[in-house]
This record gives structure tokens, sequence and C-alpha cells, in this order.
């Protein structure tokens, strides 16, 4: 059942290891098939020197297993709160990467205050607020991405051109249209979350250009991006 989606996702836990996001067990990737509905996912404590495609989980959206004999990750609840608010989803990582998890911890945004961050991703990355005793006591999991949810609702963000959140005092959750994207925000997030601690360490007073977020994001994104080769 999904077999290549199942080599596509233990393919890209592979690459949160390659780019140095993730150690021991500390992250997993999930991906959805839109039209089974059916989402394929890690399976929880398994480390990645012995991760292989038919190790994958596959749950509903309910988060009962369909196939395979292993748990899946315990985050599989907030993958699929992610799945069923955000329609364009196809792809969900979740990392305890160093940079990200500091400004995670530290319960703080991270300010779009440069091009690498505007080329990616449109707003700052948003954190969320902290857990109520309920949530935390309840179902955590599922808690988590309802709070992730609600802050995009809060601050009317597009969950599809800033596709990131930190979950604070937790870590990032980033997505995308495939787990491919996912991975490929988690890594750009990392760096960014890097470059703003340290341009703060220089100069905690520094501002951002607005008229230059929106330039260096549009030039990439919607109807009038040039950036890169013209598909033919």
């Amino acid at each position: 059942m999904l077999e290549q989606l199942k080599q596509r996702v233990c393919q890209a836990n592979l690459e949160l290891v390659r780019h140095g996001l993730v150690i021991f067990t500390w992250g997993n990737v999930s991906a959805i098939d839109r039209k089974s509905g059916l989402v394929v996912i890690k399976p929880s404590g398994v480390n990645y020197d012995h991760l292989y495609p038919e190790h994958m989980v596959v749950v509903d959206l309910d988060g009962n297993i369909v196939e395979g004999n292993l748990k899946p990750s315990s985050d599989t609840p907030t993958h699929i709160a992610i799945y069923k608010a955000f329609p364009n989803v196809g792809g969900v990582v979740h990392t305890h990467s160093t940079y990200a998890t500091g400004w995670a911890q530290a319960g703080i945004d991270i300010p779009n205050i440069g091009t690498t961050h505007a080329d990616h991703f449109h707003h700052d990355i948003p954190c969320t607020e902290d857990m109520t005793e309920q949530e935390v006591m309840g179902n955590y999991e599922l808690e988590t991405g309802n709070v992730i949810v609600r802050r995009f609702k809060e601050l009317n963000i597009d969950p599809d051109h800033t596709a990131a959140v930190l979950v604070k005092g937790h870590g990032p959750f980033t997505w995308g249209e495939s787990p491919e994207q996912a991975v490929m925000n988690s890594v750009v997030l990392e760096q960014v979350a890097k470059m703003a601690f340290i341009a703060y360490s220089v100069n905690p007073s520094l501002k951002m250009n607005p008229l230059l977020v929106e330039k260096h994001f549009s030039r990439k994104h919607g109807p009038n991006a040039y950036y890169g080769q013209t598909k033919k």
C-alpha cells in the first residue's frame, strides 16, 4: 500500500540526518495521499541508521493504523491536525534543530530581517502561545496541532507562503506540497534562525526594510514571479 510514498517518506527522513537537523530519533517526516486520505509517517523511536521504507506506518486521518507492524510517530496527531487544517499541504516535518528550537524555547517569533528569509517565507516565523494545563495534560499531540492552526488563524497568515511554525518550548514544524519540500523548508528554517540569531547578536536594534521583504518574496512566489528559468 502506497509503496512509492513510503520510499519517499523514508528518504525524506534520512535527508534530515544528512542536513544535520536531527540526532538520535529526534524528528519525523510524513506525507499524505489526498486521494485516499491516508498518511505515511516514520515509526516512533526507530533510529535513522536502521530505517527502511517497509518500516513506514500508514494511518488514516483519525490516527488509526491501516498498515504497518510498528507504532507511528508520537507526533502523528500533530501532523494530522496540520493536514486537516491546511488543504494544500502534502508533507510535514518536525525536528529539534538547534537554532530553530532555541527560538522556540525562547518563545519568540523568528523575524523576517533579511532577503534570505524573505525569499522563502513571507512573514516572521510565528511562535505559538503557551499551552494550557488542559491541553498539555489532555490529548497533548493533537492539541499541539490545534495551537499551531489557531496561531495561523489569529495572525491571518497564509500557511502556503509561510510554511513553518515554532511550538513554544518545544520546537519547529514545517510543511510543503510534498515531503521533499517540507524537508527543504526545515533546512531553510534552521538557516534563517541561525542568521537571525547572529544578526541580533551583532545589532539588537536592527530593522528590516518592508519593501525589500515584499520584493524578494514576490520575485519568487505568485503571479509576477520571475526568479529562475521559465518553464517551457
